[in-house]
């Protein structure tokens, strides 16, 4: 079910339904980019929220849903996001019985290509009308008068006071990185929990400021995030958790943390 990656290609739209289009990329490279081998120091998941599908009934009437994929952090790949964006968009003329038989096929390619269970979920226009914007919870670190600059990862920007131990909830609007094929930017949010040393503020804000020429993709740019501050900080208990704007119809959010199991699918405000 795999083809040459499509990405920074020009490429056709193909209108039947075609799982040969869905490109798979390992995650044991960037993993072992950042020594990550055996079992993983973090759990979680990459949450992806699609917008523009739709496909024929039994009666070549158009049915529309937006889709709702979570693929667990321990599978064996992550599927390259253009790739993602042409094999919904090969759903549009091609017929099914019902949104059911949707999902369970799309159930079964993305499984097939992550090489793990994924979870996918449809939902009607008429169940998301009321799903409200959200905002992410704690302190937000942006309004500190911070001097930024390093545009490419800097660890050595994190520092803590080691005589101060909290537990606290930062957040950033100001993340983004850019497509390690194409260069495109891919901005976003950043939460932060912890328990653990004191960071600082102004240094961990101008970290996430320090991604700003990085390419790489988004669930690889927050595994980085979460093993820098972990190693760095000393955190005990972390939590990194980034929502990316949508690119193709498609957000991307990767959830990843050594001590909460569930991540909140809740759409930000320039999602």
């Amino acid at each position: 079910m795999t083809q040459e990656n499509p990405l920074g290609q020009a490429t056709a739209y193909p209108e039947q339904y075609s799982p040969d289009l869905l490109y798979a990329i390992a995650r044991i490279d960037a993993r072992s980019a950042l020594g990550i081998d055996g079992d993983l120091p973090f759990h979680g998941a990459d949450i992806w929220n699609a917008w523009e599908l739709t496909w024929l009934d039994s009666n070549g009437l158009p049915r529309v849903a937006t889709a709702e994929i979570v693929i667990v952090a321990d599978s064996v790949n992550i599927i390259e996001s253009k790739s993602l964006k042409l094999y919904l968009g090969s759903f549009a003329m091609s017929h099914f019985e019902s949104t059911q038989d949707v999902a369970a096929v799309l159930t079964r390619d993305l499984t097939a290509i992550c090489g793990a269970d994924a979870h996918v979920a449809l939902h009607a226009p008429s169940s998301t009308g009321s799903a409200a914007v959200s905002r992410m919870p704690g302190d937000c670190i942006d309004v500190l008068p911070a001097s930024c600059n390093s545009y490419e990862i800097d660890p050595g920007l994190l520092r803590t006071d080691t005589n101060v131990l909290v537990a606290e909830d930062l957040h950033s609007d100001l993340l983004r990185s850019l497509c390690p094929v194409t260069g495109q930017p891919d901005i976003g949010s950043v939460f932060i929990s912890y328990r653990g040393p004191k960071i600082d503020r102004e240094g961990l804000l101008r970290y996430i400021v320090s991604y700003r020429l990085h390419k790489d993709f988004h669930e690889a740019c927050i595994e980085r995030m979460f093993m820098d501050i972990r190693e760095r900080c000393d955190a005990e208990q972390l939590t990194v958790y980034a929502r990316y704007q949508r690119r193709g119809g498609i957000d991307i959010n990767p959830f990843r943390s050594n001590f909460e199991s569930v991540a909140p699918n809740s759409r930000l405000w320039r999602q």
